[in-house]
């Protein structure tokens, strides 16, 4: 099985080992080249752009597994696509989160899943998934706690990684997932539910890296 997988240079780090017995090979390909035009039977698209999922083209008839956390399916054009949370420092998880609508395609991806030796669970085909969806949550709420003066980015890190045991601290999280990804996601929750309002120092910070 041949697969081809498009992404930079750090989720190329973060591509989990491969544990089976069955030949794979993995071919890389660059952000600036198209999967269209690679020959394979099996494609990851790590640098999926959700701003223009229509732009995002694949050969045809062929599985594709996409990071798109916040569009859904219906949103992205082809089929045979499956949904991923190939977020930074979730790539690399023990078990990878999926999503997709079609009961024929999930059985194609779970086929595909277990030759990689891969443990998966299948997440509600909506935005966020599951995981991105909390942890979003998780950071907007710290920066409603910057914003109040509660206590400082790297106080609020260490108080959560020593009281919940997380790996990275919120502030930490959001720098390794990109504060754009995190907003792009709330943004889009916040219109279902005002409980995933964003935080105004989230926009500044934005703004901020963007003078």
């Amino acid at each position: 099985m041949t697969i081809a997988v498009r992404a930079d240079e750090l989720q190329k780090k973060e591509w989990p080992a491969i544990e089976t017995r069955d030949a794979i090979t993995i071919e890389w390909v660059s952000a600036d080249e198209s999967l269209n035009t690679i020959k394979a039977d099996v494609y990851f698209d790590l640098l999926f752009d959700e701003n223009d999922a229509g732009k995002n083209k694949y050969p045809e008839g062929s599985i594709v597994f996409v990071n798109a956390v916040c569009c859904t399916t219906k949103e992205i054009e082809g089929a045979n696509i499956i949904r991923m949370n190939g977020w930074n420092s979730f790539l690399n998880k023990d078990i990878k989160e999926f999503a997709a609508a079609d009961e024929a395609v999930k059985l194609k991806a779970v086929a595909v899943l277990n030759a990689l030796g891969w443990k998966f669970i299948w997440a509600p085909d909506e935005p966020g998934m599951i995981a991105p969806r909390v942890i979003s949550m998780i950071i907007n709420e710290a920066y409603y706690g910057l914003q109040d003066g509660i206590s400082t980015k790297e106080a609020i890190d260490t108080a959560m990684k020593l009281g919940t045991n997380y790996p990275y601290g919120p502030f930490e999280w959001a720098e390794k997932i990109g504060l754009k990804n995190i907003y792009r996601l709330l943004k889009k929750l916040a219109k279902q539910n005002e409980r995933y309002t964003i935080a105004y120092l989230i926009e500044e910070e934005l703004k901020n890296k963007e003078i």
